[in-house]
């Protein structure tokens, strides 16, 4: 049985992933701290032998005896809310715990891959984002501590890679959404539902022009378990590239949800992306890959999850928890 490990395996990805490699016969372990992760996510994984839990933060040594065949690195926090709170740990899972993670792949012959980011892109100056296009980025903005980790990650990762010879892939993620999102998270999904189930207002940052492009998490997992078992080792795009303008959006959310609450508009946070829209030309050629879900039928499964959490869970915002 071949065994893989996942950093921020009680996350909303990681779990995901988690359950993805458990179906395809791994063994699965998965490695978190819990700053924004949840044990909720992984409870049902817990009874099965073929499934391991290692509360850790991967900034700080990992140990893993025995072999290990494969390390999926995508323990970080991903959303404003989070990185606004925690901007050293941040930046610390970026570069300490994506060292880490490679020292462990070079020890153990395995094959990692990294969870990388469309806001490696920044702001970008060119539309769609292709993977040749070396992004337009404000170091020392408040986004910085989140696009310049993953840019540093890249570069580590290439650079075992050149230089030791690990077998390394890079997945750059597109905004993406499903069940198992943190409701409250900040970014514009969640906390669209979340206001439309709580009956307040929706919350635009801007005119709304800006633009999305979401893909449901299944879409995403396929392409990230593609690209691992590939034979390519520089950075791949996957995502939906349905492009649509937040405001447009906060109109099909009020339609799912059937509700009639306002739209009102808020200033743009500092560095907030214009544009957002994958090139996946490299991931269709490389992986014979595309999204299958439409964006009505993700969001259909998706509403239907958050609507049936408990009524609790509308009204608790996910806040990261301390971590120095």
């Amino acid at each position: 049985m071949k065994k893989v490990l996942i950093t921020g395996g009680a996350g909303f990805l990681g779990s995901h992933l988690c359950d993805r490699f458990i179906k395809e016969g791994f063994h699965v372990i998965a490695m978190d701290n819990l700053i924004t992760g949840d044990l909720k996510n992984i409870e049902h994984l817990m009874p099965l032998e073929q499934f391991e839990f290692y509360h850790h933060d991967v900034s700080k040594y990992i140990h893993i005896p025995g072999e290990l065949d494969y390390i999926l690195h995508f323990a970080s926090p991903a959303s404003p809310i989070d990185y606004l709170k925690i901007p050293i740990p941040t930046l610390k899972v970026g570069s300490l715990g994506t060292h880490n993670c490679l020292g462990l792949a070079l020890a153990k012959g395995a094959r990692m891959l990294i969870a990388s980011t469309s806001e490696v892109y920044g702001d970008p100056m060119v539309h769609p984002q292709n993977e040749d296009y070396w992004g337009n980025v404000n170091p020392v903005g408040p986004r910085g501590v989140y696009d310049e980790a993953k840019r540093f990650q890249e570069a580590m990762t290439m650079a075992y890679h050149t230089f030791h010879g690990v077998e390394t892939r890079i997945v750059r993620i597109f905004n993406t959404y499903g069940p198992r999102m943190r409701l409250n998270d900040g970014r514009a999904l969640p906390a669209f539902i979340g206001q439309a189930l709580r009956g307040e207002d929706i919350t635009v940052f801007g005119d709304g022009s800006q633009t999305r492009s979401f893909c449901y998490v299944d879409d995403l997992v396929e392409g990230i378990y593609r690209l691992l078992h590939s034979d390519y080792a520089s950075p791949v795009n996957i995502g939906n590239p349905d492009e649509i303008s937040i405001l447009d959006f906060a109109k099909e959310i009020i339609a799912l949800t059937g509700t009639d609450q306002k739209i009102v508009l808020k200033d743009l946070p500092k560095d907030d992306p214009k544009q957002r829209k994958p090139d996946i030309t490299r991931a269709k050629e490389i992986l014979d890959w595309t999204p299958s879900y439409s964006r009505q039928e993700g969001l259909k499964i998706t509403y239907e999850y958050f609507k049936n959490l408990p009524k609790d869970d509308l009204y608790k915002y996910a806040h990261p928890r301390e971590f120095k």
